[in-house]
């Protein structure tokens, strides 16, 4: 069957989609960089649905697909992380999707590496990429899934931190990190964010 065709039966289907964003920078120099973490989670999300990431639309890569009945559209902003609202905003707008139905991915500092922070709504605590979301959108009332990065040793620029790829050491862990985002989300479109929350909230990696 033609990818149309799939994408035509999944879309079928009258309830609304959940789009998931996630933020990064475009292009191979970044690929690995701790600032293209949410971009990580999106692909990892992607192979573990099935969902190939190959449309352009509205400043984004775009797939589509579904799980357990629940449409999906997956999206990895092209703008660059500061102007990720010029295109969030105007897929969400586009598709109708409730502002509960945004789950936005980022890159945190604040958080030690490998722990999920999921909120329903919040300030941006900083981040750039969230900041050009909550203008564009006018509301900060969605959710978002913060993944820690982590805080720069000894006087590095955290700008520059988040620029340069994860160390070995956290190399070694990163795909439980995005396994456990991946859980996250699939239970927070299937359960909820509250259901989420408690389940993955607080967990870091190397505390079990």
């Amino acid at each position: 069957m033609a990818l149309v065709d799939i994408d035509r039966e999944i879309f079928m289907t009258d309830n609304t989609p959940f789009l998931i964003a996630g933020l990064g920078n475009p292009g191979p120099d970044y690929r690995h960089n701790r600032h293209n973490i949410g971009f990580m989670v999106v692909d990892a999300l992607a192979a573990a649905l099935l969902i190939p990431i190959q449309r352009v639309e509205l400043r984004a890569l775009v797939g589509k697909g579904a799980l357990d009945g629940e449409r999906l559209i997956l999206a990895k902003p092209q703008t660059f992380m500061n102007n990720s609202g010029r295109s969030v905003a105007p897929l969400a707008r586009f598709y109708k999707i409730p502002q509960e139905q945004l789950l936005v991915i980022h890159d945190d500092l604040d958080l030690p590496f490998g722990t999920l922070r999921l909120r329903p709504f919040g300030g941006t605590g900083g981040q750039r990429g969230m900041e050009s979301i909550v203008t564009q959108l006018g509301t900060d009332a969605f959710p978002r899934l913060r993944i820690g990065i982590g805080r720069p040793p000894g006087r590095m620029d955290p700008a520059d931190y988040v620029l340069h790829n994860f160390d070995p050491s956290q190399e070694e862990i990163l795909p439980e990190v995005l396994g456990r985002a991946v859980d996250a989300i699939r239970m927070f479109i299937l359960e909820g964010i509250d259901t989420a929350m408690t389940t993955y909230n607080g967990r870091i990696i190397g505390e079990d």
